[in-house]
């Protein structure tokens, strides 16, 4: 794929996906997430980032037909039912992998498939499946700011009509969850949710690339970095033109952020 004169640059979108049960459930994020797929323009391709495939070394899907993977337990038999067969494109995997040799991006083939981070929140936006889609592993060798720099590589991609989806939560910390505080955050949660959300308006990716550093309230929020990861990769593809905007900005559990980006020209 290349970009043409007919080719709008697609929006790059960090959604909080939050429970697995989203998947299945219709309630006021998900019905988010169905708006974006009547909004936005069709894409060519789906670059899919997830929270939940860590790996030692970076890695794209390259199958023609990746399987569903149910990366959970304790959740009702009808979740792990669902199944999302959107087809791959292993030629475009290549494609971006010879790209930037530099990067060394494997190609998966076999090992892989997308995720509940990953479908659990494009089912509601192509509930079809008939959109091919590719997903990228987080490395977990690489520090903030080399994922940083690794995505601002691949923010080419929304030129070529590829939307970019990352999936994670800004806040999570499950140690802190509060199962009887279905809406709402702590105060921690909610005063890191609302500054992280500042600097994302600011552009100050700067802040945002070092936050661990600031400890407190952020370590509190990001205890470990996969769940924020993919908010990163989103914020690296960011274009000079695009528009910042927000959608599901709402805490969970206590200590679950919802919140939701979207970067558009």
């Amino acid at each position: 794929m290349s970009q043409t004169e007919n080719t709008p640059v697609m929006p790059a979108v960090f959604a909080g996906h939050g429970s697995p049960m989203n998947a299945i459930e219709s309630n006021q994020f998900t019905e988010n997430w169905k708006k974006l797929g009547e909004t936005i323009p069709r894409p060519k391709l789906i670059f899919c980032i997830s929270a939940h495939w860590e790996t030692k070394g970076t890695f794209l899907t390259s199958m023609p037909h990746p399987k569903t993977i149910h990366d959970f337990y304790g959740f009702p038999q009808e979740l792990f039912r669902v199944e999302y067969p959107a087809p791959g494109n292993p030629g475009y995997a290549e494609q971006i992998a010879l790209k930037y040799p530099e990067l060394q991006i494997g190609l998966d083939k076999e090992n892989w498939g997308f995720d509940h981070g990953s479908w659990s929140v494009v089912r509601h936006i192509y509930p079809n499946a008939d959109i091919p889609m590719l997903q990228l592993s987080l490395n977990r060798n690489l520090s903030f700011a080399e994922h940083y720099e690794l995505a601002k590589k691949l923010s080419y991609l929304r030129s070529e009509g590829v939307l970019i989806i990352g999936s994670g939560n800004i806040v999570h910390n499950l140690r802190a969850v509060d199962w009887h505080n279905a809406s709402g955050g702590f105060e921690w949660a909610e005063e890191a949710n609302s500054q992280i959300r500042q600097w994302i308006a600011e552009k100050n990716h700067n802040e945002l690339t070092n936050i661990t550093q600031r400890g407190g309230i952020y370590r509190m929020a990001i205890p470990t970095a996969e769940h924020y990861l993919p908010l990163l990769y989103v914020l690296a593809m960011q274009h000079e033109a695009d528009k910042v905007s927000f959608f599901n900005d709402e805490l969970t559990l206590g200590s679950i952020s919802m919140t939701g980006v979207i970067l558009k020209n």
